[in-house]
């Protein structure tokens, strides 16, 4: 959690709440319990004087929801008083576990229904809260970043209207491509990674993990994930390697062109532990692909840390790669929906983010710099050090 010096040398921006949509209720909740918890401990003189009224709460979390009518269309609804507060929503785009009725047929939300719904209540709150910031982890239609020929630029249009609606900040995790923050530059936009929530969960699940040249190597599944893989292996201290996909491109598949094969980029990985890192695993055809290929040219244990987790077709694949040995475990966070069913998986670890978007949350709140307490790069190296120290 944020350093208490910082807290202690500036006040709130306002007083702070939470509106953390229906999409996002369990990770809002779990970084609520952070927050309260946090303030509780923070009992300096300063923090109790009359200029922090109301900086110690049992509850950030305010009542907000979207109702539907039975055509389908929705309305948002904040149920309590906002009026001068630093409002901070949370939504999950990718929750396709909620539905919604429309003339007796059950629709599952789509990205596009949750953004909607993130503007009706920023719509609700307008004129109210004294900021308005949006916490949106995986960033709606983030793989819309670019332009091939006649398509549309969604994200950056999403982003434009949500600055036009009056949000002041936009927080994301591990966006598809960060440099889509250029469309808004005059608003504050901050991207973060989970590489010490990924480190953390590795030890943990493998203690005994030799972290040096000679037994470990992060890989990049392909070149658009590559400073992923480069910033890990600098703090880490080991090699990285790289696969870039061959396509056909004379033909699209599912909207995309399909790939032909994955050629690799590195020193010698035979007997190696290797981390693939990415943003995401979406069908997870090529994420799969490419442990099948560390696995066929000698790879000792293959482990895959991706932000967020969506699985579109399934975890049959998954199980029948994993019995075969291609894998031994997928990381991922809690900032998107996980099925009941990936939870049960012997090959899946959770990352948990909460406390960390907790953090960011606080920070914000009061106007401090947010780098440096955030920074994942000497927690990576306290955890290592200690880490090593069962080996001597």
């Amino acid at each position: 959690m944020t350093n208490i010096k910082y807290l202690e040398q500036s006040l709130p921006v306002a007083p702070l709440k939470i509106a953390a949509l229906e999409s996002c209720k369990g990770l809002g909740e779990k970084v609520n319990n952070h927050i309260v918890n946090f303030r509780k401990e923070a009992q300096t003189e300063i923090l109790n004087s009359p200029l922090f009224a109301n900086y110690h709460s049992d509850n950030f979390l305010i009542d907000c929801k979207c109702p539907r009518f039975g055509s389908g269309e929705a309305k948002g609804y904040i149920g309590e008083s906002i009026r001068g507060s630093d409002l901070f929503l949370m939504v999950d785009v990718c929750n396709y576990n909620l539905t919604y009725t429309v003339n007796g047929f059950q629709n599952h939300m789509s990205p596009d229904d949750h953004y909607q719904d993130l503007k009706r209540i920023i719509s609700a709150a307008q004129g109210k809260a004294h900021r308005v910031s949006v916490i949106m982890p995986f960033l709606y239609e983030s793989r819309q970043h670019k332009r091939t020929k006649r398509e549309s630029l969604d994200c950056a249009l999403a982003m434009q209207e949500l600055v036009d609606m009056g949000v002041e900040n936009i927080i994301t995790f591990d966006a598809h491509d960060p440099r889509v923050q250029n469309s808004i530059p005059l608003i504050g936009f901050d991207n973060f990674s989970p590489q010490y929530q990924f480190t953390k969960a590795l030890l943990r699940a493998v203690p005994d993990l030799i972290i040096d040249k000679d037994h470990l190597m992060i890989v990049s599944p392909d070149e658009g994930a590559m400073h992923r893989a480069v910033y890990l292996s600098n703090v880490l201290g080991v090699d990285m390697g790289m696969f870039y996909k061959r396509r056909d491109y004379s033909t699209i598949v599912n909207g995309k062109n399909p790939i032909v094969a994955h050629e690799f980029l590195g020193s010698d990985l035979k007997g190696k532990d290797l981390i693939v890192i990415d943003d995401m695993i979406s069908s997870g055809e090529s994420m799969l692909d490419t442990a099948k290929e560390l696995k066929d040219r000698g790879a000792k244990n293959v482990v895959v840390c991706c932000t967020f987790g969506l699985f579109t077709d399934g975890l049959e694949k998954f199980d029948d790669f994993n019995s075969q040995g291609y894998f031994d475990y997928v990381i991922t966070t809690n900032l998107n929906y996980r099925s009941p069913e990936l939870l049960k998986r012997s090959w899946y670890i959770e990352a948990d983010m909460s406390k960390f978007t907790a953090a960011i949350i606080n920070t914000l709140n009061h106007d401090v710099p947010i780098g440096n307490s955030l920074s994942p790069t000497e927690k990576i190296q306290t955890l290592l050090k200690k880490h090593k120290e069962q080996f001597e």
